[in-house]
């Protein structure tokens, strides 16, 4: 089952909808010269929509963010036992094709005081999956060259407390204007670890 969602999410529905559209369309036309009334009216009434919306989802379709890197199995493994609810959904959100956003995670910077205006938004330009210290590991690699790398840090704990809880974030500079946002899992104490 999980497959077919991961399947899904790599699917670009405005390709769908064109491919759909546009066979539909063609039938009618060939409907239409062979005076097959039945199939002209029908390859037209739902082929040209379905192209319209194709082209429209076309419009406003937003690519997935590429992983950088492979993630190796150890990793896997520990993304099922130690990954949050919140980096799923992020991790989710950005591996996904995504219709009528600007850019990913543009209104989580916004909200965390890092894009100013649209033109100086950092963009998303990769994921990746790492272990660090046995803790699951979600890294967000931004392509920043409006917003400096101090003003990243003095955002760090806000970006904490957005993706937590129980997410360290660290921040790295990368080289040049690229910045690594590693969202780490920190496992919930025991209540016995607690008394301890």
């Amino acid at each position: 089952m999980e497959s077919k969602a991961i399947m899904l999410q790599k699917t670009s529905l405005s390709i769908l909808l064109l491919w759909v559209g546009g066979v539909l369309t063609i039938i009618g036309f060939i409907a239409y010269f062979q005076d097959n009334a039945t199939l002209n009216l029908a390859g037209f009434f739902y082929g040209i929509p379905v192209l319209l919306g194709g082209l429209a989802l076309k419009a406003a379709e937003l690519e997935p963010t590429p992983y950088t890197q492979a993630t190796s199995e150890d990793v896997l493994a520990l993304r099922k036992q130690q990954a949050t609810p919140t980096q799923n959904q992020v991790r989710s959100d950005v591996t996904r094709y995504r219709y009528g956003q600007e850019a990913h995670l543009d209104d989580v910077l916004e909200r965390l005081g890092l894009s100013p205006n649209d033109s100086e938004r950092p963009v998303l330009a990769g994921v990746r999956e790492e272990s660090l210290d046995g803790s699951y590991v979600l890294v967000l690699e931004f392509d920043t060259p409006k917003v400096p790398f101090t003003k990243w840090l003095d955002k760090q704990k806000k970006i904490e407390t957005f993706f937590g809880p129980n997410v360290r974030a660290e921040l790295a500079q990368s080289g040049g204007d690229r910045v690594d946002v590693s969202l780490v899992a920190v496992p919930e104490a025991t209540p016995v670890e607690a008394a301890s």
